[in-house]
């Protein structure tokens, strides 16, 4: 029974109220990470109690998963901090600025409101290693701590933190220099009606921005709805009304950011990942000369950072494997496309306001608009072609397709191009994804390749 898997790749998602996004398997996660986190080896550990910090985004179902899981962490004689709604980034902060055994966030970022999420974090704020992931999964399904329960004093106590927000938002401004400020700057915000309402708004004004904001009323249900991050085109728009000199979009959960520039054009993790990048490579800040980005970023952003000096190491989809990679090798610039930023200096997970503060910095110290800024590196041209499939046969046994790869690949890299094939993880698709100098090349061999896929399994 212990193989059922309720981790995905970014904890635990799905509808609210479905399984596993239940109250009934959050009180047993609750109970899995309060006896697993409890008995974790901790060495600098002095005092007796062991703590967990629990703080969530806006959502309606926040309330009822917030209940069952405290419950459950309880019920194994742990003591929980309730922090309220926090960013993501924030509730790794608070959980290693108050030295607690864990933190967890309830969120499920940038998916519509129905749906809802539990995210874990290890005492210094990184996501959870599978190892304990797959050691609380096992104890929800085993029954195996059944029989622990603590009583009388053992059982433990549950306290609200006030000043969690005031902590995150001192943390997030001390990323920004000391004696710089962002006087004389209007700065249009949507914080997609989520955990970022009132943190973001307020950093950018303590530092003397005039911040004009939108989606900064969560009513539990409209979380990421025409808004945000996911529909930045709201933030486009408010730039032309309010002749604004930059716009920043969050997702639900803060952990990630877009931006817009002074003519309403929109600025995304890659552009966020070169302007940084560039500038630390400039000062001497950039450890090892590397950036981290996934293999949906542009081929162009290995161009810009190696024709600085630089490189580019790539990673699959997703942010967890964005940050294994910066912690296995010290790298401190990582982040995806989708605005994911992760500036290891100042945040041990994607931060969107961490991440727009550090562009801020640049243009206030080089006194640049943010279109002068993304002009340091070109994209190159792109071209994405989708396939419907009957049946995802491995594209080594279909005839020909892996020469027409390689053949590509040959044409289009002496020129910095790529070729990335892939089946679709959720959709009965084959994806083909080409990047180089020539666009007609690219249209080339995507009819190659996409004409042998079809001929053989098309739907």
């Amino acid at each position: 029974m212990t193989n059922k898997k309720i981790f995905g790749t970014d904890g635990v998602r799905g509808t609210a109220n479905i399984e596993p996004v239940t109250a009934e398997t959050a009180l047993k996660l609750g109970r899995a990470a309060g006896h697993v986190f409890k008995n974790l080896e901790r060495q600098s550990r002095n005092r007796g109690r062991h703590r967990i910090v629990l703080g969530k985004d806006t959502r309606l179902s926040g309330y009822m998963l917030e209940s069952a899981i405290s419950s459950g962490i309880l019920s194994m004689g742990v003591d929980v901090l309730f922090i309220g709604p926090l960013p993501t980034p924030g509730v790794a902060y608070v959980t290693r600025s108050l030295r607690a055994d864990a933190g967890i966030v309830i969120t499920a970022s940038h998916n519509p409101y129905d749906d809802n999420g539990i995210k874990f974090f290890r005492p210094d704020g990184y996501k959870l290693d599978d190892k304990i992931e797959f050691e609380v999964e096992s104890l929800v399904f085993s029954g195996q701590i059944e029989s622990i329960r603590p009583t009388a004093d053992e059982i433990g106590k549950a306290v609200r933190i006030e000043d969690a927000l005031g902590r995150y938002i001192e943390h997030a401004k001390a990323s920004f220099p000391r004696g710089m400020t962002l006087e004389g700057m209007r700065i249009v915000v949507d914080c997609a009606h989520g955990a970022a309402y009132k943190s973001t708004p307020c950093v950018l004004r303590e530092l003397g921005a005039d911040v004009i904001t939108y989606g900064n009323q969560p009513d539990g249900k409209n979380i990421n709805k025409d808004c945000g991050s996911m529909h930045p085109n709201l933030m486009c728009q408010k730039i032309w009304e309010h002749r604004a000199d930059v716009g920043l979009a969050h997702d639900g959960d803060a952990d990630r950011v877009l931006l817009c520039d002074e003519s309403g054009k929109l600025v995304d993790g890659d552009d966020i990942m070169a302007i940084a990048g560039l500038d630390l490579l400039a000062n001497g800040g950039l450890r090892d000369k590397t950036v981290v980005a996934t293999v949906m970023s542009n081929a162009g952003l290995d161009a810009a950072i190696g024709q600085a000096g630089g490189r580019v190491v790539r990673t699959p989809v997703g942010d967890k494997n964005v940050i294994d990679e910066m912690l296995r090798n010290g790298f401190d610039l990582g982040g995806e496309q989708s605005g994911h930023m992760i500036f290891r200096d100042f945040s041990s997970t994607g931060d969107g306001l961490v991440a727009a503060l550090q562009i801020l910095r640049i243009m206030k110290a080089k006194d640049a608009p943010l279109s002068k800024l993304t002009k340091c590196w070109t994209r190159f041209p792109q071209l994405v072609t989708s396939v419907v499939v009957r049946e995802k046969t491995p594209f080594e046994s279909l005839d020909s397709v892996l020469q027409l790869v390689a053949d590509a690949e040959a044409d289009l890299k002496p020129q910095g191009g790529r070729v990335l094939l892939r089946y679709s993880g959720t959709e009965p698709k084959a994806r083909l994804l080409l990047e180089g100098r020539d666009a007609a090349a690219l249209e080339k061999w995507s009819l190659k390749i996409t004409g042998a896929i079809k001929k053989q399994i098309g739907a």
